[in-house]
C-alpha cells in the first residue's frame, strides 16, 4: 500500500519509507499508511511564508472571504466521497455530516462575516481615533496587519475535516497561510480533503499545505511571525508550550486540550418535566455521537442528589435502544472508536474512573457489534457511571475519551458550581433549568472555568445546536485544563492571526497610514460628493452646507407631525428646570433631519440610498434662534466585490453659529461603482 502524500513546497510527496499502517476502525484492516519521512519540514515553512503569504496578503478581506466561499461549494459537491472514507473511521451517517458538513459550514460562516464585518481592504483598523494631545495634532489608533509567517496546525483525529476547516478558515480570512498536520489515525480523511482543496484550483500556491506523518523537527523552524493552533491532550500541549523555539521566539500558541465538560441539571426539572427528558436526551447523545470522542462531550453528568436514581434509569432506558456496530448496518446508532489504541485508552482510562463510580450501563470489556466483529474492530458499549463520593478526585481528573459519562451527585446551586470548577477549566458547560434564578447562580459561578456556557430549557430547545456544538461565530476554547486558548469566535479568530500595532501620528499622516479620515485631517471641498461615482470618490472629499436657522414653529410643527411631545421642546418653564437645558430645546432627530435637508443633493445620481447611521450623539442643546451648519466628510470606502456599488461612510459635524458641536455622527450609504 503506497503511504499517504505530503502536500508541501508546492508539491505532493510520497515518503521515502513504508510508513505506519493506519487501520479502518470498522474492520480492522489497512487503509493507509502514514509517514513523513524524507519531508523537508523547514522549506515547508518557508514556501508557505516565501509563496502563500505574499499571495493571500495581496488580496483584501473580501477577496479571501469570496475564496472561501468557493471552496466551500467545492467540498459541498464532494461530500459523499468524504462521507465514504469518514464511515471508515468508525462514523455513522449522522457523525459524518457533524465532521464534513460542519466543517464546510465554517468556511461558509467565515465568508460571510468577512463580508459583513470586515473592509475590503488589506488590513484591519481597530476601534476609533484616540486623541493624544490638547490641539488634536497628534492622535492613536490601532492597526491590524496579517503576521508574515506560517500558521501551523496540529490537529486530533476525532474531527479530521471540522478540526482541520475550522483552524483554516480564519487563518486564511486574516492572510495567513496554513500548514496542516493531521492526527495519524484518521489522516487519511484530512489527506483527502486537502486534495480536493488543491484541486478546486481556488487556493493561491502555498496558502494550503499538509504534513501526514510526524512533526518531526517541525517546530524547530518556528519563527516569532508564525503561530501554532494544537488541538489533543494536555499533557502534549504543556510539552509543545515548553518548546525552545515556542517559548523562547515567543510564538503564538493556541491549545484545545482535555476537558471534563459537564451538565448541570436545575433541581426544577422532576421527573415529567421538558428540561428533565432534554437533560437525559442531551446526555445520552453526547455519549453516543462519535462514540463520544469529542472534546465537548459530556463526561460529568452533575444533578440533585435526590434525582441520582431517576436521572441514572432514564439515561439507562435511552442507552439500552442504542445500537453499537459497523455504521453501514442500518439499525446501527453508534460506531466504532477510532481505533483499537484509542479503546485501549478508554478502558484504561474506565478502570481509574470504577475505583470511585459504580457502572450502572454497559460493559467495558465486551459488547455486540451489529454487522462486525468486536474485537477486530475498535467498538466499546456506552458506560455510565456513577459517583457515590462526588468529592472523589478521580471523576474530576481522568477523562475517558470514549462513549462514557459520570452521574455526580449535588445538594445546592453552590455546589454545583464547585463540582464544575473542579474540572479544572472546560470547552463547555451546560445548565438545563427553568428557574431563571437558579441559571444565574450557576452560569456566574462557572463562567471563569468554562470557554462556553449552553441554558437549555422549553424556550430554546427547538432551535439549541445543542452542547456539543461549538459555533463558528463564537469562541470555542477554555481556560486552565481546557488549554487556555481560543479558537473560531467569528472576527476574534481572524485577529488571533493578526498583530495588533498602535500608530501614533497626525491626522493626515494617519488617514494616509490607515485609508480612514481622521478629524483634523485636511478635506477637499468642490464638486458634492454626492455627484461622484465610487471610483472617483476620495477619502476627505467634503461639502459643508447652512447655516439654516431652528424657529419655535419648525420645533411645534415637528412635535405635532412626529407625537413627539416631551416636555423639554414643549414647556419652557419645566425645560429650563432641567438641569441639562436653559429652556425650550430643538428634538435631537430635528436637528438630524435639518442637517440632511441642508447636505443632501437631491437629483439621481451614484448615491442610491441611505442605509443608517452610526455613533449619533447629541453634545450641545439646538435653541429657538440657533443657527446650524453640516460638515460631511467621506471617512470610509468599501467597494463590494460582488456589486455594482459599495458603501460609504461619511463623517457628519453639526454645529452652531458660535462653532460648537451640537451632534456628530456617521452617515452610511450605498454608491454605485
Amino acid at each position: 500500500m503506497i503511504p499517504l502524500r505530503s502536500f508541501v513546497s508546492g508539491r505532493w510527496q510520497v515518503p521515502s519509507d513504508e510508513g505506519r499502517p493506519v487501520l479502518d476502525a470498522v474492520t480492522g484492516k489497512e487503509v493507509a499508511r502514514v509517514s513523513a519521512a524524507g519531508v523537508d519540514r523547514a522549506a515547508a515553512l518557508a514556501y508557505g511564508r516565501r509563496a502563500g503569504g505574499p499571495a493571500l496578503r495581496e488580496l483584501t478581506f473580501h477577496q479571501r472571504a469570496a475564496l472561501l466561499k468557493r471552496l466551500a461549494l467545492f467540498l459541498r459537491e464532494h461530500r459523499e466521497e468524504l462521507y465514504a472514507l469518514s464511515a471508515r473511521t468508525g462514523a455513522t451517517p449522522a457523525d459524518s455530516r457533524v465532521d464534513v458538513d460542519g466543517g464546510i459550514g465554517v468556511l461558509l460562516s467565515y465568508a460571510s462575516k468577512g463580508r459583513r464585518e470586515l473592509p475590503n481592504d488589506t488590513v484591519l483598523v481597530e476601534g476609533e481615533t484616540e486623541p493624544l494631545s490638547k490641539g488634536g495634532t497628534f492622535v492613536g489608533r490601532h492597526l491590524c496587519t496579517p503576521m508574515p509567517g506560517v500558521a501551523v496546525q496540529i490537529n486530533a483525529f476525532n474531527f479530521p475535516v471540522w478540526g482541520p476547516l475550522e483552524k483554516f478558515a480564519p487563518a486564511f480570512l486574516a492572510g495567513m497561510p496554513s500548514l496542516v498536520k493531521p492526527a495519524t489515525p484518521t489522516a487519511y480523511l484530512t489527506a483527502r480533503l486537502v486534495e480536493l482543496a488543491v484541486e478546486s484550483g481556488v487556493l493561491p500556491d502555498g496558502t494550503l499545505q499538509l504534513l501526514c506523518g510526524e512533526a518531526g523537527d517541525l517546530l524547530d523552524h518556528l519563527t516569532e511571525q508564525d503561530l501554532v493552533a494544537f488541538t489533543g491532550s494536555a499533557a502534549t500541549a504543556a510539552r509543545l508550550r515548553d518548546h525552545p523555539a515556542i517559548s523562547g521566539r515567543s510564538v503564538r500558541f493556541n491549545a484545545e486540550a482535555d476537558s471534563l465538560n459537564c451538565a448541570v441539571l436545575g433541581p426544577d426539572a422532576r421527573p415529567g418535566t421538558t428540561e428533565f427528558d432534554l437533560y437525559v436526551g442531551q446526555l445520552v447523545t453526547e455519549m453516543t455521537v462519535k462514540a463520544g470522542q469529542k472534546c465537548t462531550a459530556i463526561r460529568r453528568a452533575i444533578v440533585p442528589a435526590d434525582l441520582l436514581d431517576a436521572v441514572a434509569e432514564a439515561t439507562r432506558e435511552r442507552l439500552a435502544a442504542v445500537r453499537v456496530g459497523d455504521p453501514a448496518h442500518p439499525e446501527v446508532t453508534m460506531g466504532p472508536l477510532a481505533g483499537r489504541e484509542q479503546r485501549e485508552e478508554v478502558r484504561c482510562a474506565l478502570k481509574s474512573l470504577m475505583d470511585a463510580a459504580t457502572v450502572v450501563h454497559g460493559t467495558p470489556d465486551r459488547v455486540d457489534a451489529l454487522g462486525a466483529d468486536a474485537e477486530r474492530g475498535a467498538f466499546l458499549s456506552p458506560i455510565l457511571l456513577s459517583a457515590g463520593d462526588p468529592a472523589r478526585g478521580e471523576v474530576h481528573e481522568v477523562e475517558a475519551f470514549g462513549p462514557v459519562a459520570t452521574l455526580v451527585p449535588y445538594h445546592s446551586a453552590a455546589h454545583a458550581v464547585e463540582l464544575a470548577a473542579r474540572g479544572r477549566g472546560s470547552l463547555v458547560a451546560s445548565v438545563v433549568t427553568a428557574d431563571p434564578g437558579f441559571a444565574r447562580t450557576v452560569v456566574l459561578g462557572a463562567a471563569p472555568w468554562h470557554g462556553r456556557i449552553l441554558v437549555l430549557n422549553a424556550e430554546d430547545a427547538r432551535e439549541s445546536t445543542g452542547h456539543g456544538s461549538p459555533l463558528p461565530m463564537l469562541v470555542h476554547g477554555g481556560p486552565g485544563r481546557a488549554g487556555g486558548g481560543e479558537e473560531l469566535g467569528g472576527v476574534r479568530g481572524v485577529l488571533h492571526h493578526m498583530r495588533r500595532t498602535a500608530i501614533q501620528a497626525g491626522p493626515a499622516m494617519m488617514s494616509a497610514l490607515t485609508g480612514r479620515w481622521t478629524q483634523g485631517a485636511p478635506r477637499a471641498e468642490g464638486v458634492h460628493p454626492f455627484r461622484k461615482h465610487l471610483g472617483e470618490l476620495r477619502v476627505g472629499d467634503s461639502v459643508t452646507a447652512g447655516p439654516r436657522t431652528v424657529s419655535l414653529a419648525d420645533i411645534e410643527h415637528f412635535a405635532e407631525f412626529t407625537g413627539d411631545t416631551f416636555y423639554a421642546h414643549m414647556d419652557e418653564e419645566a425645560a429650563a428646570a432641567n438641569p441639562f437645558f436653559d429652556g425650550r430645546v430643538a428634538h435631537g432627530y430635528l436637528v438630524v433631519s435639518l442637517a440632511a435637508g441642508l447636505f443632501v443633493d437631491p437629483d439621481p445620481g451614484p448615491v442610491l440610498a441611505n442605509y443608517g447611521l452610526e455613533n449619533l450623539r447629541f453634545l450641545t442643546p439646538v435653541y429657538p434662534g440657533d443657527e446650524l451648519s453640516v460638515t460631511l466628510t467621506a471617512k470610509q470606502i468599501t467597494p463590494r466585490e460582488d456589486a455594482e456599488h459599495g458603501e460609504v461612510r461619511w463623517d457628519t459635524r453639526v454645529t452652531n453659529q458660535d462653532g460648537a458641536v451640537v451632534a456628530a455622527y456617521d452617515v452610511l450609504t450605498m454608491v454605485r461603482k
